[in-house]
């Protein structure tokens, strides 16, 4: 396979834009016969012309290469924004020749048909990383970005002030859409793809909004039982969670215990993932020095790390959401137009459409479960 010795770097916000586009075939092996530019099918330069014979191509292609200069660099805690024009820029290559094309070690020109090929296909190694994909769900929902970019604002920085990031955080978990807050802190990831897992780990920016040195877990639940918002919702996640038996099943619905457990986001008893490579989760304390009070102590700790109930209906949305972006997802045109028929609210704006004529479904999708 051809690979370029030092391929110019694209930042993260065009890799993210470029998951609009669909697969393609890489460069040619340097084993293969060697064809001139005229025997290669579809080349990279060839692809190229083709386009710039386009207008409305040629427009395109520019655009999409001008984007990896023109968008300032994110927020530590925060995905990079995607300007719609980048985004339309994106969806108008969906069809061109250039998603097919090719380029060989000896080709005439290859520098040239390389630089083509990875300003439209860099992001094919990152077409697994659904984090990333719900990342960009949210970005191109105004109240979801608008929140997300918020929490966002206040969660950076070495002097960040953990009261106001929590504030933030828990803003965000109760007015941003359902789907959009579960897709984003409980997207799938492969097992080796640490990636992944670190987006999904930093959701909640746990570098200012968890203590930085672990409190004894039931001196966190004092703190938590002297606010009655916090002492409400950890009563809430102690019903809706609790396991009946070791095989996860919940006092009530899985979608209950999620929606209790997402609810304990932004208070003194915010949980998150442990590692970059598991989905176990916990709170940020410790039972170190709990004397007499130990075992009451384990427990508390345990309700979050060692809870069937609660590790079984994360895995099962996981699991859901991982269908979402399944070849395998039947019908999703059936599914999306009926729940829009149910409920005109949820009605995309006239222009989605043009955009993310494959990914607008997951969304709307997401709601169904």
């Amino acid at each position: 396979m051809v690979r370029p010795l030092n391929p110019r770097p694209l930042p993260p916000v065009v890799l993210m834009l470029l998951l609009l586009l669909p697969p393609s075939p890489l460069p040619l092996a340097a084993g293969d016969p060697l064809p001139t530019e005229s025997r290669l099918m579809n080349s990279c330069l060839q692809a190229r012309r083709k386009c710039q014979a386009d207008p409305t191509c040629s427009a395109a292609y520019h655009h999409l290469d001008s984007c990896t200069s023109s968008i300032s660099t994110p927020l530590p805690s925060e995905e990079p924004s995607v300007p719609a024009d980048c985004l339309e820029a994106a969806q108008q290559l969906r069809n061109s020749s250039l998603i097919g094309c090719m380029c060989h070690r000896r080709m005439k020109n290859q520098v040239a048909c390389l630089d083509i090929y990875w300003t439209v296909h860099r992001a094919r190694s990152l077409d697994s990383d659904l984090c990333l994909k719900f990342a960009m769900l949210c970005t191109l929902n105004d109240k979801c970005d608008r929140l997300r970019k918020a929490y966002g604002e206040a969660c950076s920085g070495p002097h960040c002030q953990r009261h106001v990031c929590l504030r933030q955080l828990l803003t965000f978990f109760e007015k941003a859409a359902e789907p959009h807050a579960q897709g984003l802190l409980l997207c799938p990831c492969a097992p080796n793809d640490r990636g992944c897992g670190e987006r999904r780990r930093n959701t909640i920016a746990p570098n200012c909004a968890l203590p930085p040195v672990a409190p004894n877990c039931l001196e966190l639940r004092r703190l938590c039982f002297s606010d009655p918002l916090c002492r409400s919702r950890l009563v809430d996640f102690q019903t809706h969670c609790h396991p009946m038996d070791i095989l996860g099943t919940c006092a009530t619905e899985q979608s209950r215990c999620l929606r209790a457990y997402l609810g304990l986001i932004g208070t003194a008893m915010t949980p998150n993932f442990v590692s970059n490579v598991n989905t176990s989760v916990a709170l940020s304390c410790t039972c170190r020095g709990s004397g007499n009070l130990q075992e009451e102590c384990e427990m508390l700790e345990g309700f979050f790390s060692h809870n069937p109930c609660l590790t079984e209906a994360i895995a099962a949305k996981m699991r859901f959401h991982s269908q979402l972006f399944s070849q395998d997802w039947p019908h999703p045109t059936f599914a999306v137009m009926a729940h829009q028929n149910e409920n005109p609210a949820v009605r995309p704006q006239p222009w989605v459409p043009s955009l993310f004529s494959c990914t607008l479904p997951l969304i709307l999708l997401l709601s169904l479960w």
